[in-house]
């Protein structure tokens, strides 16, 4: 298998969770949750495919490892990097840094890397402002479909986890 050169970032609340299913606990960490239709073979095929998968996502710690473990996602992430511990959420520069460094790569790698997200206003907007490739997710009726500003305006938009595989195989076969 060629090495993959296409770096995954992926959020999680209605990129892969649905979040309307979402069950908390007294302190707001989400103990248990649905999946999108579609987001565990998603995930599933671009490992096993070999591309370097990161979690780039806003909440709790907690939360994420429940739902992971609930249905057996954690290990499809090569890191996971969550808004609780760096204080910050998107799109704050710092959430894709973090995951970068946890790579061992550089800032010159963003331009190899995409952002898969729900939220034009944070996973979008946090990656054209770093020059990462941004993908719209538009499942969800949750959050708005139509960008603010030029700053949340996708370079490419999907309905669903799975049609994500294609693009991603498309934009690493275009790296080379």
């Amino acid at each position: 298998m060629s090495e993959k050169k296409l770096i995954v970032f992926l959020d999680s609340g209605d990129t892969l969770v649905d979040e309307s299913t979402e069950i908390r606990d007294e302190e707001g960490v989400v103990v248990s949750a649905d999946l999108i239709p579609g987001a565990k073979e998603m995930l599933q095929t671009l490992h096993e495919k070999g591309y370097t998968i990161a979690l780039v996502a806003d909440g709790l710690v907690q939360s994420f490892k429940n739902v992971f473990i609930q249905h057996g996602l954690i290990d499809y992430f090569t890191t996971m990097i969550i808004s609780e511990p760096l204080k910050v959420e998107k799109p704050s520069p710092r959430m894709f840094k973090a995951a970068i460094g946890s790579l061992d790569l550089s800032e010159a790698d963003f331009a190899r890397t995409v952002m898969v997200g729900n939220n034009l206003s944070r996973d979008v907007k946090g990656a054209n402002a770093l020059g990462i490739k941004s993908v719209f997710q538009n499942w969800t009726p949750r959050y708005p479909h139509t960008p603010a500003d030029e700053s949340e305006r996708p370079d490419y938009t999907i309905g669903e986890p799975l049609q994500l595989i294609e693009l991603v195989e498309r934009l690493n076969a275009e790296l080379g």
